[in-house]
């Protein structure tokens, strides 16, 4: 399961507990909701892989980019030497040397422009999944130690009052 399908379980676990009456506190079947926070620590080292995995694609790109310019530096190296013999045919040779050089390096910079692209946008939605999981954890946190807080300074005795606990949680 990814990131995003447990945060949408998470919210559904949140959403589908029942209410303590007169309060914005819920119950919360703490099986269901630990069970998710599991698999939550399962997936986030999965989507870290994928970045690495995205990290090293891109330094791959750039690395084929970079021998590629050099084989064409080279190639144009060797083309001007062997045209040496006529002066005409060098100056052609060096112009279309220069042409290569120039052109090589323009398609090194836009793949190494587009892989930068193409990691930069794997890692802001891998940043954007990972806050909306750490916003929801806390979330989730603050209301659970809002409500120990709640039970332990007395403000909710579920014992008091039998008829106002919730009949479909297990006790």
């Amino acid at each position: 399961m990814d990131i995003i399908q447990l945060l949408e379980e998470l919210e559904s676990i949140i959403t589908r507990s029942p209410r303590f009456p007169f309060t914005s506190n819920i119950w919360v079947n703490e099986d269901e909701l630990f069970d998710v926070l599991d698999q939550l620590r399962i997936s986030i080292p999965n989507e870290i892989k994928e970045a690495n995995h995205i990290q090293a694609e891109r330094d791959h790109i750039l690395e084929r980019a970079q021998e590629e310019a050099n084989r064409l530096i080279d190639m144009a190296k060797e083309k001007m030497m062997t045209a040496v013999d006529n002066h005409e045919i060098v100056e052609l040779a060096k112009i279309r040397a220069e042409e290569i050089i120039d052109q090589s390096k323009q398609d090194a910079l836009n793949l190494q422009r587009h892989s930068n692209t193409y990691a930069a946008d794997h890692l802001s939605t891998l940043e954007e999944q990972l806050l909306k999981l750490l916003t929801t954890v806390r979330n989730g946190l603050r209301q659970l130690q809002e409500t120990q807080t709640q039970i332990e300074t007395g403000e909710h005795h579920a014992d008091d009052n039998p008829s106002d606990q919730p009949k479909d949680l297990e006790y």
